[in-house]
């Protein structure tokens, strides 16, 4: 039987800024089991980065804030961890890879540095055995001459090399949870593929979850065992890869894979949903999609659907299209 390996309950991060407060977070609550891979899909500023910042306890305050909802890991509410227990499991149990390789790693530090860092530390290895599995885990992301890669700095590495780095460095200790924020945002597609392939075989070998953070739909498609789709800040469907592939429920995961060029498919112009995600400053307390809804009623506009399932129990969305309150209102 597959256990629940994080429990994400009615989340909330909120930022004050002076002109109100944005609500980047917003009651999200969802499920990563052990073995599997869940992508959270979304546009840019939906709360995907934030709900993984919150969960490694990362969020930087001020003016960011978690301010309600629990994260449970294995049974344990992290958000009442000391920041000494925080800073155990941090890098040790769950790891992260962050959106930007070469900012992430330090330019002045040599690759073997940064490597061996958590493992001395996690590990309690010594120098001597920290390099040699600084070496291995070089070899394990599939980089040639590691070697002479652990005294390199990351300027003279490739993106490419670098994102595989920044990998080498969060399975270190071999957590078992991984999260990866976009982790082939600016590279080339040849490189892309290798560093899914990488991940994946990863997964198999070690058995780790995986929390991939993504817009690509393809990356989904390839990758994913579950899917979270989020909207300004809040969780709008949730399914298992092939079911929301093949049934959407809420407009806007129809609008985002509708949205997806088909290959050899001609199209004179390529769907884009229409409007603009909302100001997330004091949003109202509606469906945030419908001034881009082309469903849209009039209770949508004063009231946030139930997130629930609408017949299968493993697919849930919120949407009033599926509610008959939307009938007496």
């Amino acid at each position: 039987m597959v256990k629940d390996l994080v429990e994400f309950r009615n989340l909330e991060t909120h930022f004050k800024t002076t002109a109100g407060t944005v609500k980047a977070v917003d009651n999200v609550s969802f499920t990563i089991r052990e073995g599997e891979t869940l992508c959270v899909v979304g546009e840019s500023g939906c709360g995907k980065s934030v709900t993984a910042m919150s969960l490694m306890q990362l969020i930087e305050s001020p003016p960011g804030k978690i301010v309600g909802g629990e994260i449970f890991f294995e049974g344990r509410d992290l958000l009442k961890l000391s920041k000494k227990d925080m800073s155990r499991i941090r890098g040790n149990e769950i790891s992260m890879i962050f959106q930007e390789p070469m900012s992430s790693l330090n330019p002045v530090l040599t690759i073997g540095n940064q490597i061996s860092e958590p493992l001395m530390l996690h590990m309690l290895l010594d120098r001597k055995a920290a390099k040699k599995r600084a070496i291995e885990l070089i070899t394990l992301v599939g980089i040639s001459r590691p070697e002479k890669i652990f005294d390199s700095y990351p300027h003279e590495l490739s993106g490419g090399m670098r994102q595989r780095i920044m990998i080498a460095i969060a399975l270190s200790c071999d957590p078992k949870l991984l999260i990866a924020d976009e982790p082939t945002t600016a590279l080339d597609v040849t490189i892309q593929a290798q560093i899914l392939d990488l991940m994946r075989d990863i997964k198999q070998k070690l058995n780790t979850s995986i929390m991939l953070i993504t817009h690509d739909l393809g990356v989904v498609a390839e990758m994913a065992d579950y899917v979270v789709v989020m909207y300004a800040g809040k969780v709008i469907e949730e399914a298992p890869v092939l079911e929301l592939f093949q049934d959407p429920q809420h407009p806007y995961t129809k609008g985002l894979l509708k949205a997806k060029p088909i290959i050899n498919q001609k199209q004179e112009r390529l769907y884009s949903i229409p409007g603009q995600v909302p100001n997330p400053i004091d949003l109202e307390d509606n469906c945030h999609f419908h001034d881009r809804c082309e469903f849209c009623m009039d209770i949508c506009k004063v009231k946030q659907p139930p997130f629930r399932s609408h017949g299968k129990d493993n697919h849930k969305s919120a949407c009033w299209l599926y509610e008959e309150e939307r009938e007496v209102l």
